[in-house]
């Protein structure tokens, strides 16, 4: 058993056990982040891999061996992430962790009828604070995407009177070429800011001298109540959508023809013939049909061309991005119609392909590792953090926080402080029982609440801003 020993800066303490997708992330982010990180992993070649990346204690062994939780020094830790890959072992390392005294535990779970009503075992019974389903998570927020009135709307906040809404900038349309302050200047009437924009796989915290490009993808942040009229102007119209197809019928697949049916018209296709026939007869109100979504030829038959929405949601990640791109070919070819009417949703499970998928087309880009992930983090982070949002298909967090007395944020106008440019938005702020739009004379105050946006690696650096 080998351990490794590193610098930690802050009181809470974390026990994770596994290195798979989300233990890893989890690990990465946390520990930059400043809490103590102690780390259980038998694969000799994932802990190689983190021993560069993971500010943390670093333990070889087995996650159920009551010798390895003895090194680990389990005993009134503060939280217990269980992310190994089997659900069995995940359970059992709750009640673990409950006789040593860990304050609060949580477990990645992947069968979902674990929970339900009539189920034999409840949370309770084994003793998790929180349940963490990233299939489950991941075909929920496909549903809430799909469900929203304006296709383009990412993500609520602010108790929803404010939103982010993402839209591409056409070539040789009105925002092609135009900088962030002429946007300001346009469209005065309206209160908004352009929080990030991503370029290639690049993803910018742009300043108002940016200026915009034709295929950027923008997230613009702004009161709910404005950003209908404001989209339209931007080109962008409204979209009710209701006829989807889903390409792929696995649990994600499935789960969401099984949210959906019933309020859309939902297509699922799947490439295996004993599992279509399966799927045809558990989704009664889904059209099931069985082809290769990947081929054009089968997507025209399996009528994409009368289809509104797109999800690809194979388990393969490169089939769900060409599978997107192709898509979003064939509605761009419909004749008499804007192929922009037709979205796109493509699941990546490789976190390095996620801004790519974004680029080549993609409307919407998920991953599951990222979803399950950033809901742990939140509930780890409260208290500190009201809530943490990852935006779709760009490297960035939607943040709300509170401003403490004393706070760096709370010494100067939003205009005078540095550390900010590239890095930090300031969005907006809760003032007067209602939420405005920061600007640049801007003053935070102690204990207002703010949206901020910034690149997942300044988060850290947000929290400096907004601590006393």
């Amino acid at each position: 058993m080998t351990v490794r020993r590193k610098r930690n800066r802050r009181s809470e303490s974390i026990l994770i056990l596994g290195l798979g997708g989300v233990g890893f992330y989890l690990a990465k982010r946390l520990s930059h982040e400043g809490y103590e990180i102690t780390i259980i992993e038998s694969d000799p070649e994932k802990i190689r891999h983190a021993d560069g990346e993971i500010d943390g204690r670093l333990i070889r062994g087995d996650a159920l061996s009551f010798d390895t939780w003895r090194e680990a020094r389990a005993e009134g830790m503060d939280f217990l992430i269980a992310a190994t890959d089997n659900d069995a072992v995940n359970l059992l390392a709750c009640q673990i962790a409950e006789r040593c005294g860990v304050k609060r535990k949580i477990a990645r779970i992947r069968n979902v009828a674990l929970w339900e009503p009539d189920a034999l075992l409840k949370k309770a019974d084994v003793h998790v604070d929180l349940v963490i389903r990233p299939f489950e998570l991941t075909a929920r927020e496909i549903a809430r995407l799909l469900k929203m009135r304006s296709g383009e709307v990412v993500i609520d906040v602010g108790d929803g009177q404010m939103a982010v809404v993402a839209v591409e900038v056409k070539p040789g349309g009105d925002l092609d070429g135009a900088t962030l302050r002429e946007l300001a200047q346009r469209f005065e009437g309206f209160d908004f800011r352009v929080v990030a924009i991503t370029r290639g796989i690049q993803t910018i915290v742009p300043g108002g001298d940016a200026t915009l490009q034709a295929n950027d993808h923008i997230f613009i942040l702004g009161r709910a109540d404005s950003l209908g009229p404001l989209t339209a102007l931007a080109g962008v119209s409204a979209n009710q959508r209701h006829r989807v197809m889903v390409v792929g019928g696995g649990l994600i697949g499935r789960r969401v023809a099984e949210l959906l049916e019933g309020v859309y018209p939902v297509t699922l296709l799947e490439r295996n013939e004993a599992k279509a026939e399966e799927l045809s007869h558990l989704l009664k109100k889904t059209t099931v049909l069985c082809g290769d979504g990947s081929d054009a030829a089968t997507l025209k038959q399996a009528g994409l061309l009368e289809m509104d929405e797109i999800v690809t949601a194979t388990a393969d990640n490169e089939t769900n991005i060409m599978t997107s791109v192709l898509a979003k070919h064939l509605f761009q070819s419909r004749s008499g119609v804007d192929g922009a009417a037709g979205k796109t949703i493509a699941l990546v499970y490789r976190e390095q392909y996620q801004v790519l998928a974004s680029t080549m087309g993609s409307d919407v880009v998920l991953n599951p590792k990222l979803l399950a992930g950033n809901r742990i983090l939140k509930y780890v982070r409260r208290g500190r953090l009201l809530s943490v949002a990852h935006l779709h298909g760009c490297d960035a967090e939607v943040v709300e926080i509170v401003a403490e007395p004393g706070s760096p944020i709370t010494r100067k106008p939003l205009m005078e402080l540095n550390g900010m440019k590239d890095r930090i938005i300031i969005g907006g702020v809760h003032r007067g029982g209602r939420w405005l739009v920061a600007v640049g004379s801007t003053h935070i105050a102690a204990g207002d609440r703010v949206v901020c946006i910034c690149g997942s690696q300044w988060l850290p650096d947000l929290q400096k801003l907004f601590r006393a």
